[in-house]
C-alpha cells in the first residue's frame, strides 16, 4: 500500500532525533573492480516525523556535510571534496527529502525521496527496515532504523572517470549507500 506522507495531516505525531553516537551513514564503492572501499559522512542531521511509531509514515528531511566526508584515507578523502567528485566548496551539503512509502511488510517498506546531490535532484527508493523500538536503562524511547540504496553517481555530477590498463574502472559508478540509525524521541 503507499502511502502519501506530505499531503496528509499527522495525527499523534512523534518527532525524532538521531542519536550520533550509536548511528553510521556509509557509501561504498568498488575500486578497481576487485575491492570495495567504505566511506562515511560525519556530519549529518535530520528532522523526522512520524504518526506516533509508525516509520512507514515518517516525513523526513536530511542533509550531509561533504566536507565531513572520510574513506580513512586523506589524500582520497581530499580528492572526493574536489570537482571531479562532490565539489564540497561549491555544494557543501547532500540531502533527501521523503515524498511516501510502500509499506512491506510490518517491519519493513520502501521509502521514496528525491536526494540531491551537486544541485542534481533525482527520485531514489530507500529500503528501510525498522529494526525495534525500545526503552532505554533511563526511559527514552529509542528506535533502531536501516536502510540501503543503489544510485550510479554519474546521474549526480560525480563524473570523474578514469580505466586502468586492464580496461577497468577506477571507481565504480554504482554507488551503494547504508545507514544504521538509533534515533530518540525529540524533546
Amino acid at each position: 500500500r503507499c502511502l502519501n506522507i506530505n499531503n496528509r495531516q499527522m495525527s499523534n505525531t512523534t518527532k525524532w532525533a538521531i542519536d550520533k553516537s550509536h548511528s553510521t551513514l556509509n557509501f561504498k564503492a568498488k575500486h578497481l573492480m576487485i575491492t570495495t572501499v567504505t566511506g562515511t559522512f560525519g556530519n549529518y542531521d535530520a528532522q523526522i516525523e512520524t504518526n506516533g511509531n509508525d516509520f512507514s509514515s515518517a516525513q523526513i528531511q536530511f542533509s550531509a556535510e561533504v566536507a565531513s566526508v572520510n574513506t580513512g584515507n586523506e589524500q582520497r578523502d581530499g580528492h572526493l571534496k574536489s570537482d571531479d567528485f562532490f565539489n564540497a566548496e561549491t555544494y557543501p551539503t547532500l540531502s533527501f527529502k521523503s515524498s511516501d512509502a510502500t509499506r512491506k511488510n510490518d517491519k519493513s517498506f520502501i521509502l521514496h525521496g528525491d536526494l540531491t546531490i551537486r544541485n542534481v535532484t533525482l527520485p531514489v527508493d530507500l529500503d528501510v527496515d525498522v529494526n525495534g523500538i525500545v526503552k532505554d536503562p533511563w526511559g527514552n524511547t529509542k528506535a533502531g532504523v536501516s536502510f540501503r540504496t543503489k544510485i550510479n553517481r554519474k546521474d549526480f555530477g560525480l563524473n570523474f572517470h578514469v580505466l586502468n590498463e586492464a580496461g577497468n574502472l577506477l571507481v565504480s559508478d554504482d554507488i551503494r549507500i547504508e545507514g544504521d540509525f538509533q534515533l530518540s524521541v525529540a524533546e
